[in-house]
């Protein structure tokens, strides 16, 4: 597996990654291309330079200043009419749609009311969408990262002078473990901590991986005291550590919260919600709690990427004083979803497997809308997606 680690010793920002995806390899004329597409004037100027000594590649975008903020749709729109990829374009809408949100809860507004200050301005949009796009390029398909520094000492936004680490920085980095590394200066932005945030799948200062090569990109700034980069090592992933009869391996999020006056219509709207939110499980468990009331433990099975949007569900909607959260590592099959050609018709499937082994989970809704259709048992729609993927159909 094609993985890569973010070595964010010293922060991470839009530019930094930008200049990180292109000193990896991906062509500088495939960002450029994207943000030509847009038909705005924005230039791409890609150059070698030195922080503290050491090469690193600078990606500075050029644009005019503008006078006028933009709000999430109009973004949205910019990234509908570029010539992207589909990924590349989801990541993107993903990237801005968290940053949409942590400036949202920083200042107590509706989502739709959130209005882009720096991080709409052409040059953040160029780096985002870029950034996009090279991360696609590299063809990975797994992300980790190193704990993140944030800095210290205040910076001069548009909302006047805030300390370091701003509140959209704070909040996009809800989940993610810090680096005790405190440095003056604003070391992660915004919107570094929204990219970071979007692909990022584990946190860990040691990497199983073998390096195939490293990308550096640099910062805007040149500290006297340390190299003011951000590292992407690209390789493959390393089997040392692993289970070696061909499982895959990663962490999540477990958050769990007791709830003893929570009816329970309400925790099933929150079922839907949190799975809306990008939960991985939600499940509750019946549990005696103090005075000997019953009570129910709900359990949330989450990405490191989901776990701020999955806690504000839990409070806003269960009304709970208090959510607890936890790293598990997990072990699971490789997977994949799979349409299966019954006698009844076409159904949706997940397939998992490893060496020498296969697991196929009928879709549900397919083979309930199939078995009211057809009028036949359910149970005969599922038997018959497992009879063909075992080859015993006739």
């Amino acid at each position: 597996m094609k993985v890569a680690h973010f070595d964010c010793f010293s922060g991470i920002s839009g530019d930094m990654v930008l200049g990180a995806v292109l000193d990896a390899g991906v062509p500088a004329d495939a960002v450029r291309a994207a943000l030509a597409s847009l038909n705005l004037p924005i230039e791409l100027e890609v150059e070698t330079v030195k922080r503290c000594g050491f090469r690193a590649t600078k990606a500075t975008v050029h644009a005019k200043d503008e006078e006028d903020y933009r709000f999430l749709p109009d973004v949205e729109a910019l990234i509908d009419r570029a010539a992207m990829s589909d990924n590349q374009k989801s990541l993107a809408r993903r990237i801005f749609h968290k940053l949409a949100v942590a400036e949202a809860t920083a200042h107590g507004m509706p989502l739709e009311r959130v209005h882009f200050h720096e991080v709409g301005a052409l040059d953040s949009i160029a780096d985002i969408l870029g950034s996009a796009v090279g991360l696609d390029l590299l063809g990975v398909e797994r992300f980790t990262s190193a704990p993140v520094p944030t800095g210290s000492g205040t910076v001069k936004c548009a909302h006047g002078v805030m300390p370091v680490p701003t509140p959209a920085t704070v909040e996009l980095l809800k989940g993610v473990p810090l680096s005790a590394f405190t440095a003056k200066g604003e070391l992660t932005t915004p919107t570094g901590a929204a990219i970071l945030t979007c692909v990022a799948d584990e946190y860990t200062a040691a990497p199983q991986m073998t390096i195939d090569r490293i990308g550096t990109g640099a910062g805007t700034k040149d500290f006297l005291e340390h190299p003011n980069v951000l590292r992407l090592m690209v390789g493959m992933a390393n089997p040392d550590g692993q289970p070696s009869v061909g499982f895959g391996a990663d962490t999540v999020q477990v958050l769990e919260t007791n709830l003893d006056d929570c009816p329970p219509e309400l925790i099933g709207y929150c079922f839907d919600r949190l799975f809306e939110a990008g939960a991985l499980d939600v499940f509750a468990q019946p549990i005696q709690m103090k005075k000997n009331r019953p009570g129910v433990l709900l359990s949330v099975i989450c990405e490191t990427a989901t776990v701020a949007a999955c806690e504000e569900i839990l409070f806003r909607e269960t009304g709970t004083f208090g959510v607890r959260r936890y790293t598990a590592a997990r072990s699971k099959l490789n997977r994949e979803a799979v349409q299966v050609d019954t006698p009844f018709g076409p159904v949706r499937a997940k397939r998992g497997w490893w060496v020498g082994f296969e697991i196929v989970t009928p879709e549900y809704d397919d083979c309930a809308r199939i078995a009211r259709e057809q009028n036949v048992p359910l149970r005969a729609v599922y038997d018959a997606v497992i009879a063909v993927r075992a080859g015993r159909a006739e």
